[in-house]
């Protein structure tokens, strides 16, 4: 079985492949409002890529509302729960990316969403078609949210997605493995699970 899910899935990352790196700032920090575990096991990793094509990597920041009152919907109850991540009580800080990785900005790119996925509410779809993206590389936080919610989004467009497995984390163990699993067992024909060592094998740099 593992043959022919390999075999279904014949894209390889070119030079044209954008490396998509979702939320790695002060939020997720383990001093920030949402502390991720295991954001500084994967830090490092996610570091080799982008340092390995900074001019391809785009970096992501969730910027919350400002209050509860200025979002929508079901959004103004999630952030009524979680009013200490709303930009009135945020620090500064809490916003912006981890310092490596801000370190690599320019050439890499920086673009602020306000909810799950990349591609809502943002300028990615034209940032890609500007660089003629063919396929997307996934890094970042979290697992089971906002990277889920930006690699079926990808899925969506038709991109072939590479999801590196030791360079993304989550706030639970048990959903980051069902997250994996999922996009093993029921994507694999539009996105490849790889290790950050797999993909610098295949990644040309230029």
């Amino acid at each position: 079985m593992d043959e022919i899910k390999s075999s279904s899935f014949p894209w390889q990352p070119t030079e044209r492949t954008v490396h998509l790196c979702i939320d790695m700032q002060g939020l997720f920090a383990a001093d920030g409002p949402w502390p991720t575990p295991w954001l500084e096991a994967a830090l490092p990793n996610i570091l080799r890529i982008a340092e390995f094509r900074p001019e391809r990597a785009v970096f992501t920041r969730l910027i919350p509302p400002r209050t509860a009152e200025n979002a929508r919907g079901t959004w103004r109850h999630y952030y009524d729960v979680h009013a200490h991540a709303t930009r009135q009580q945020l620090k500064p800080v809490s916003l912006q990316l981890l310092p490596p990785l801000a370190a690599l900005v320019p050439p890499a790119l920086v673009i602020d969403k306000p909810v799950y996925s990349a591609f809502l509410g943002s300028d990615l779809r034209r940032i890609l078609m500007t660089r003629k993206a063919d396929g997307l590389i996934i890094t970042g936080a979290e697992t089971d949210v906002c990277v889920l919610a930006t690699v079926l989004d990808a899925v969506d467009l038709g991109y072939p997605v590479f999801v590196i497995a030791d360079a993304i984390c989550s706030s639970t163990d048990a959903s980051h493995d069902a997250v994996v699993t999922l996009y093993r067992t029921r994507f694999y024909r539009q996105v490849q699970v790889l290790s950050t060592d797999a993909l610098l094998e295949r990644w040309p740099r230029n």
